[in-house]
């Protein structure tokens, strides 16, 4: 029972993550990028803290520990994945899958920064070059051209490279700092400092909210973000990271693309290009080839291989 309602849940949470990319392209063309991620966690903080508040005994975080953890998670999982990934989404090129397909490679940078600070994880040789192979799909994502490194989204692609790499080494370092603190606790305190983080960094690019267009599709774009990726996505991925761990929870990365190109399609009318469904078959083989032991255990368990 308990490995279908993960596979549930894992499911859920692939389809509101990666629909979540044409929720943010859509809601750009009213938003200054910055300050619509950290209105996204304004909401979602507020409401994640109201559920806290309703099924924590205690929701205020306590102690070193736990405000560490709460740090971890405002600084990396929600202020710099979220600006990094807003700023990158801002340019044409980087369409809901491509901008899905990049954020899959953070399960092989996850692992590389696990290596670090989590001692049961070790890259071998085959591993390296499984690093190495998910990070030339990110290159053929990029897609560069070396006559000009600005054009064709390059640049753009870049900050999307590293809002994977902030993400996956937020997901290992909550991990490492295991303080028994609630979910809902952590991820609210995170949403709301994160938030903050997000609006001074806004302030500081110069956005503003005179420049927001309010409309029905605006409002209906932050909502969706708020409420369905942030606070019932963060909710579902912290559950699932607590009993999979971080490698394994972070495939669904390589899930999420399928719901961010189908969503991408049917709402925005964005296409998919060849550059797109190669750099997400080099990130499957790089993660294949890092997880592969893994891959195998798995695959003996269920009687599929001797």
């Amino acid at each position: 029972m308990s490995r279908y309602r993960n596979l549930s849940l894992f499911l859920v949470l692939a389809a509101v993550w990666g629909s979540a990319f044409m929720a943010i392209n859509a809601g750009l063309a009213y938003f200054p990028p910055v300050l619509f991620a950290a209105l996204r966690y304004d909401i979602a903080g507020v409401v994640v803290l109201g559920y806290a508040a309703y099924v924590v005994d205690d929701p205020i975080p306590r102690g070193r520990g736990e405000w560490k953890l709460v740090a971890v998670g405002a600084v990396l999982l929600i202020a710099a994945y979220h600006a990094f990934l807003f700023i990158g989404q801002t340019d044409p090129e980087v369409t809901s899958a491509v901008a899905s397909v990049t954020v899959g490679l953070s399960p092989v940078l996850t692992t590389v920064f696990a290596r670090a600070f989590l001692p049961s994880e070790r890259l071998t040789l085959l591993g390296v070059v499984g690093l190495l192979v998910g990070l030339a799909g990110a290159g053929v994502l990029a897609a560069p051209d070396p006559a000009n490194l600005t054009a064709g989204g390059t640049v753009a692609k870049f900050l999307v490279l590293l809002a994977a790499a902030a993400f996956a080494l937020g997901s290992v370092l909550t991990r490492a700092l295991d303080v028994g603190m609630e979910i809902e606790t952590m991820e609210a305190w995170s949403m709301l400092f994160g938030a903050a983080i997000m609006h001074a960094i806004a302030f500081g690019l110069g956005e503003s909210m005179a420049e927001v267009v309010w409309t029905t599709d605006a409002v209906l774009a932050l909502g969706y973000l708020a409420v369905f990726a942030s606070g019932l996505g963060y909710l579902i991925y912290f559950d699932l990271l607590d009993r999979l761990g971080p490698i394994e929870i972070n495939l669904v990365s390589y899930v999420a693309p399928v719901f961010a190109a189908l969503s991408g399609w049917l709402v925005l009318d964005e296409g998919l290009t060849p550059n797109t469904i190669a750099g997400f078959l080099l990130i499957c083989c790089g993660f294949a080839l890092v997880k592969r032991a893994t891959i195998r255990e798995e695959l003996r368990r269920k009687g599929v291989v001797a």
